[in-house]
């Protein structure tokens, strides 16, 4: 991809929609020509929550580029037999300030004779509505995984390949079972969490290592989601589940590094990097309490650009001695900058005379052109959901990373600052003086957040870890006495009844 090109097709873009913005009131939505897709219109695709995608269009079938109204489309969701009731949730869709809509639902029971979607403006039926969904369509607690890995992937979209797992797998060209059994419970045990883990027959098992376990919840979850959707190949691996990423040895090391996988990365260590516990738990959970997820962010990015305020904004714990730097730049700077601390446990005698800030909704921060994101312990988790507004990232330069950075452009997708935050004044006045440019940088990174954090990729992300893993091992994966099987969930209120399909049929209907 020629990124130089498609930020300036953007700005062009950009420039175009600002000479005729004014002229857009009142335009009459074309039902009929705009148009509906995505993973939520297609049966074999499995998700906690399901989504698809609305783009309004005008009559004369131009997309619109801004928002028609948060109410411009109703969305009814049925069983497809008649008289057939089936629990769903169905909120309206989420107007993403753009021209686009993000539509989820939630199953709480299967649809064992199918869907019928319906996307209605003002009773009249948009794209080609209603779409309808043969059954059965199972919800998320069906234990029904699909056989053959590539037909999955191939319904979820998966991309043909991952950089960063490829970079991650680079030092470990074969992974040899009995020296991970012999040498990562000494070396790391003591370190904190670590879980290690073995998939056997689609069934997973662990064991606690270390004093500070309790997160194998998350790692718990998306283990089992997965395994319910696909059949996952028979393999061993150790999960950190702590903060910081472990193995500090490099490739040509002897002995070299051995294989943890972990939820951040360093530039000084070599563990595989999985999707944030914080992103995956918001996924699995979305529209059932979570207070922020990946999708709901969408809808929720405050006013549009020029009515935010011409502002950077911060607010977070102490986790870090930069973000009370922050402050202090806010106080010297209160025209540029609104950043305090909501909560202090690392630099406890610095409150009294720092003052603690209220807490206001993460909703909240999209009120400001500008958000910085400074480190915590490690990446600061927020990034994937700032990114996802429509506010521009001033990003502190970090050793540390999250899963999907690597395809993250600095000057492109957001504006990078120092480490010590000494140009971040600097970068803010330049943002205020380049408002154009800055806004432009701002909706590169939110379009291909969007794409990268759909929660399909998320899914595509660990199986595609798992299988990688799985073909360097060396050594049959087993089930240790001190290992305790981690069950499937039980739903007794919903119909699971699966239709197994082996891989040689799966193939044969490709």
């Amino acid at each position: 991809m020629d990124q130089h090109a498609d930020r300036l097709r953007l700005k062009a873009f950009l420039y175009l929609l600002s000479l005729f913005c004014s002229s857009c009131e009142g335009v009459e939505l074309g039902p009929d020509r705009c148009t509906v897709w995505g993973s939520g219109l297609d049966p074999n695709v499995v998700l906690p929550v399901r989504y698809f995608y609305i783009q309004a269009a005008d009559e004369a079938g131009q997309n619109l580029t801004y928002s028609p109204g948060k109410d411009s489309f109703q969305v009814r969701i049925t069983a497809l037999a008649p008289g057939k009731h089936v629990r769903i949730h169905v909120p309206r869709p989420l107007d993403r300030g753009d021209g686009s809509f993000l539509m989820l639902y939630r199953l709480y029971e299967s649809a064992t004779s199918g869907l019928k979607v319906e996307v209605q403006h003002r009773d009249r039926p948009v794209g080609r509505s209603p779409y309808i969904l043969p059954g059965p369509v199972y919800h998320e607690y069906c234990d029904c995984p699909k056989a053959n890995g590539a037909a999955w992937q191939s319904a979820m979209t998966c991309p043909s390949y991952e950089p960063q797992i490829l970079k991650d797998f680079s030092s470990f060209p074969s992974i040899d079972l009995q020296r991970l059994l012999q040498e990562v419970p000494r070396r790391f045990s003591q370190r904190g969490g670590l879980i290690h883990y073995t998939v056997l027959n689609n069934q997973v098992y662990r064991r606690s290592l270390g004093r500070y376990t309790d997160f194998k919840m998350f790692s718990d979850e998306i283990l089992l989601s997965l395994a319910r959707k696909v059949q996952l190949p028979d393999v061993e691996f150790y999960i950190n589940v702590g903060d910081w990423p472990l193995e500090t040895r490099k490739a040509g090391d002897l002995p070299g590094p051995v294989p943890i996988l972990s939820w951040c990365g360093s530039t000084d260590t070599r563990d595989i990097v999985l999707p944030t516990y914080d992103i995956t738990h918001s996924m699995l959970e979305t529209l059932r309490g979570v207070s922020n997820d990946l999708l709901s962010v969408q809808g929720n990015t405050g006013p549009s650009w020029a009515n935010k305020t011409d502002k950077a904004f911060f607010r977070g714990r102490d986790s870090r001695e930069e973000r009370l730097q922050l402050v202090a730049l806010s106080r010297k700077y209160p025209e540029l900058l609104d950043a305090g601390i909501t909560a202090f446990f690392f630099f406890r005698e610095r409150e009294k005379d720092m003052g603690k800030a209220s807490l206001v909704g993460f909703f909240h921060f999209f009120q400001f052109k500008y958000q910085v994101n400074v480190d915590g312990t490690v990446a600061a988790y927020r990034f994937p959901y700032l990114m996802l507004g429509d506010s521009l990232v001033l990003k502190q330069d970090s050793p540390y990373y999250e899963h999907f950075y690597s395809h993250l452009r600095p000057g492109t997708h957001y504006l990078p600052v120092l480490r010590n935050l000494s140009d971040l004044i600097e970068k803010i006045r330049w943002a205020k003086e380049n408002d154009f440019e800055a806004q432009v940088i701002a909706k590169n990174g939110q379009i291909l957040s969007r794409e990268l954090l759909q929660p399909n990729r998320l899914y595509c992300y660990y199986y595609s870890v798992l299988q990688m893993y799985a073909q360097r091992q060396h050594g049959r994966p087993t089930v240790h006495p001190d290992m305790d099987p981690v069950p499937q969930p039980s739903d007794h209120s919903a119909d699971c009844e699966c239709q197994q399909e082996t891989a040689s049929q799966e193939k044969d209907e490709l």
